[in-house]
């Protein structure tokens, strides 16, 4: 059964609060030269052959991720900037409104909808009051389809620089030395590198200044031992996540740790 809803924002600033916010290129650049922080975000499939044409899902995914090895296991990452902080965003003012309202990124135009086409809009797991989703407020759904036209076109943009920066990331990941992610739909690697370091990256990216090869060879990192011994088995590199350096990067995982 497809859902209608109807959606009104109050202003309670709930969606402001402790995000890891996806950002386009040009935002993060935007948002590092506010002098705020940036993290990045990998996590990584094993990609040992092409799906079928008709599996829709995992050609979403390809079109958003770069091809790679992990040992000698043909390997596809997702790089994903976010904009991190703990407690209100730093953009927030005192009345609950945005303070950048008309550069706020993407992903807050877009906001309480989905990008992803395989994620359904459910009111529970937005960070919105019961108010906001009383009917008789304006639709935002109508058998499953969004109403507001504005809303579908920033979604389609979103959507187009998720393929088209994703050659970007990779060079931002070898500028800054980047190469382990976590398993797709385990968790994240997240790494939180210099500011400064981040931003002459960006800036070197945005200026077309030429950069040296990525990485040719990712490593896979978990909290699960399952994984970790069966991604050996098929020759990936991988290691537990509590066995790596935890300054270099922070492992946001899913699920508990398993032995």
């Amino acid at each position: 059964m497809t859902a209608d809803f109807d959606f009104q924002c109050t202003i309670c600033a709930k969606c402001c609060h402790d995000l890891r916010l996806p950002l386009t290129v040009s935002e993060a650049l935007a948002w590092l030269e506010r002098g705020n922080d940036v993290q990045i975000l990998c996590d990584a499939s094993p990609w040992l052959e092409e799906p079928p044409a008709d599996n829709l899902q995992a050609a979403y995914r390809r079109r958003r991720t770069f091809a790679t090895t992990s040992g000698t296991l043909p390997t596809r990452i997702a790089v994903i900037l976010t904009a991190t902080f703990a407690g209100p965003c730093p953009n927030l003012q005192p009345d609950n409104r945005c303070g950048i309202y008309d550069q706020r990124p993407l992903t807050c135009r877009i906001y309480p909808a989905e990008v992803n086409p395989f994620i359904e809009l459910t009111p529970e797991h937005k960070a919105c009051p019961p108010e906001a989703w009383t009917p008789g407020l304006p639709p935002l759904l109508r058998a499953g389809k969004l109403v507001d036209e504005s809303v579908h076109a920033t979604i389609q943009q979103s959507r187009a620089l998720a393929e088209s920066e994703v050659q970007a990331k990779q060079q931002l990941c070898g500028l800054l030395g980047i190469d382990h992610a976590a398993i797709w739909n385990e968790g994240f690697v997240a790494y939180s590198p210099a500011c400064a370091d981040l931003l002459t990256a960006l800036r070197q990216l945005s200026n077309g200044i030429p950069t040296p090869p990525p990485s040719p060879a990712w490593h896979f990192v978990s909290n699960r031992r399952t994984t970790v011994e069966a991604l050996s088995t098929v020759g990936a590199s991988s290691s537990a996540a509590q066995a790596n350096d935890t300054t270099h990067f922070e492992y946001l995982g899913f699920f508990p740790a398993s032995e």
